[in-house]
């Protein structure tokens, strides 16, 4: 085996931008993740996304497992981080000073456990409980030289008091930011499309694509609904205009009254929202999508990978020595020497255009994979050629390989 040194020439480092795009599809108290259905595993019903109920590791709805442990694990033999209370004082951010300082004494183990997981949150803000609107109020001025519609407090309304709709996304979801004029969201009823809002203008602005009409009051195409904070994975959604003279129980179950489809509903499930005491309720004939594409930067390296002209031309391949014979090795006298026969004959593998004749001998190897190995020459890589490539001695190749990390 040879070892080659990658010249200055020889490597080129670059990014990918990628935009994979993201659908979630939610319907009476379900969220549906890129149409990713029930995957079964052998020790827990559905690997992707369980619940208790089903001996699963990641919570029910459209969560996704940071490193992808623990997915398809017995109980009692999960993976899990663990530190040693050591000189360096360090610990995992879940456990407080005074509970590492009281409840752990030097050697301690301390464990934490796996997976990490993260799913998208749908806020109803009414009234109460404005402290996640609050928070955002200075980046939402920031994008005011995209739109107005940001503004914290303009004659778009005052986000202060004006009932909206918080939709919250990891960034595991997107990667850097969610990618401008990708955002659709739909509002469904009873199967029928009876809203969909789109960030066509890239400027941020949720506007609705057709007119919409409850019967009554007609609402026109391109009017506002929201607005999307790109780079930290928002979305407000303010349009409180109806959308279909359908009624259903948007509000508090507690509340008799019914209320029409409207953006501020978008993306409510029947569960229990963050500002409430809600109970659980029924959504049967609502239902919301929302599809967008995040961007995603990926570092490549590309690599130059030579073969020169008249070297790698042996093999200690068996099949490099002739058929019927063995590869011979012999001890010198030298304690520390152990010498490779030099009467071994090398199979001559030149075809000869010629039926019935021999073609004159000429070295032949094939280079059927390439490794990439690192400064300790620890095996890092490895390229495999989808054929065997043919190299004589006068032969000289230059192999691209391109590594994503």
């Amino acid at each position: 085996m040879s070892f080659y040194r990658f010249g200055p020439n020889d490597l080129f480092y670059n990014r990918i931008e990628a935009y994979p795009e993201v659908s979630f599809h939610i319907y009476d108290r379900r969220i549906i993740y890129n149409n990713r259905g029930i995957t079964v595993g052998k020790k827990v019903t559905n690997v992707t996304t369980t619940s208790s109920l089903d001996l699963g590791y990641i919570p029910s709805g459209t969560f996704l497992s940071l490193y992808e442990l623990n997915v398809d694990r017995p109980s009692g033999q999960t993976i899990y981080p663990f530190i040693t209370k050591e000189g360096s004082l360090t610990s995992f951010r879940t456990v407080s000073l005074n509970s590492f300082n009281s409840d752990f004494v030097y050697g301690d183990r301390i464990t934490s456990s796996y997976p990490l997981s993260a799913s998208i949150s749908s806020d109803y803000i009414s009234t109460a409980g404005r402290a996640k609107i609050t928070a955002l109020r200075n980046r939402l001025n920031s994008y005011q030289n995209l739109s107005y519609a940001y503004a914290y407090s303009s004659s778009f309304g005052d986000k202060s008091t004006q009932t909206l709709r918080l939709i919250s996304i990891p960034s595991i979801f997107y990667g850097s930011s969610i990618k401008k004029g990708s955002v659709s969201l739909k509002f469904y009823v009873s199967g029928t499309v009876v809203g969909e809002l789109k960030d066509d203008k890239r400027n941020g602005e949720l506007k609705q694509v057709a007119s919409s009409s409850d019967g009554a009051t007609v609402t026109p195409s391109g009017s506002v609904a929201g607005v999307v904070l790109y780079n930290e994975g928002f979305i407000i959604l303010t349009g409180s205009w109806p959308l279909s003279p359908h009624t259903e129980n948007y509000l508090c179950p507690d509340d008799s009254t019914a209320d029409q489809p409207r953006w501020t509903h978008f993306g409510h499930t029947g569960s229990i929202e963050s500002t409430s005491g809600c109970s659980y309720i029924n959504l049967p004939s609502s239902s919301y999508s929302m599809i967008f594409s995040g961007t995603n930067y990926i570092p490549t390296v590309t690599m130059m990978a030579h073969a020169p002209k008249g070297e790698l031309n042996h093999s200690n391949n068996p099949t490099f020595i002739k058929y019927g014979n063995t590869m011979n090795y012999s001890a010198s006298a030298g304690a520390k020497q152990f010498v490779e026969s030099y009467n071994n004959p090398i199979a001559n593998v030149v075809s000869s255009s010629l039926s019935g004749t021999n073609a004159s001998f000429e070295k032949t190897t094939f280079i059927n994979q390439v490794g990439i190995y690192d400064e300790n020459k620890n095996l890092i890589a490895i390229a495999k050629m989808a054929n065997p490539i043919r190299k004589r001695e006068n032969d000289d190749y230059t192999f691209k390989l391109k590594l994503d990390f």
